[in-house]
């Protein structure tokens, strides 16, 4: 008579009884211990299958939600940049107004005391915006790109190689990687 014998291993190693050659070696008074144990092996398999199959199932459920969860706080994060896009953008006509009254301010007088007000003013709000994430590009000087500048005219241009920013009118701004609002350049001849 051969047996198999269990040994110390995990349910899905467990190693079968070989039914067949108990049973060839004739009946005896344990045949309905042996039928017993056939059905047990074979309820056996079929709840180890299923076992597998519902940790198949589960291990893909769980890897579709953490890739689900990936996209929506990517979606969400694209949809904060919009947003604040958006609402930077107004402040940057200011920070123009501002540029602008200090490039024509007073070098002396009381209107000198009063442009220094307007000089704070404007490095509070840069450093708003860069707080937030937005960079100024500096352009003067590299080839034109229109990806990052808006050209209103060529000129000619000694100081500036060809195809060049040869002035820039008003300054670019990034949002991270992404492009705020181009700079408005005139590019060289």
């Amino acid at each position: 008579m051969t047996k198999k014998k269990k040994t110390g291993k995990t349910n899905s190693e467990v190693e079968m009884i070989d039914t067949e050659a108990i049973i060839e070696e004739g009946p005896t008074p344990d045949q309905a211990a042996l039928e017993e144990i056939i059905m047990l092996q074979k309820e056996l398999a079929e709840t180890q299958a299923k076992a597998n199959e519902y940790l198949d199932g589960w291990q893909r459920a769980r890897a579709e939600f953490a890739n689900y969860k990936k996209r929506v706080d990517r979606e969400q994060s694209e949809a904060y940049q919009r947003a604040a896009g958006s609402v930077v953008k107004r402040f940057l006509e200011v920070v123009d107004d501002l540029e602008l009254a200090l490039k024509n301010r007073p070098a002396e007088g009381e209107g000198a005391m009063w442009s220094n007000g307007i000089e704070l003013i404007d490095r509070k709000l840069l450093a708003i915006l860069k707080n937030e994430g937005v960079t100024l590009m500096n352009v003067e000087g590299e080839p034109f790109n229109p990806n990052f500048h808006e050209a209103i005219s060529m000129e000619p241009s000694d100081a500036v190689p060809s195809g060049h920013v040869s002035e820039v009118l008003k300054q670019g701004y990034l949002l991270g990687d992404r492009v705020l609002r181009p700079a408005l350049v005139r590019v060289a001849e």
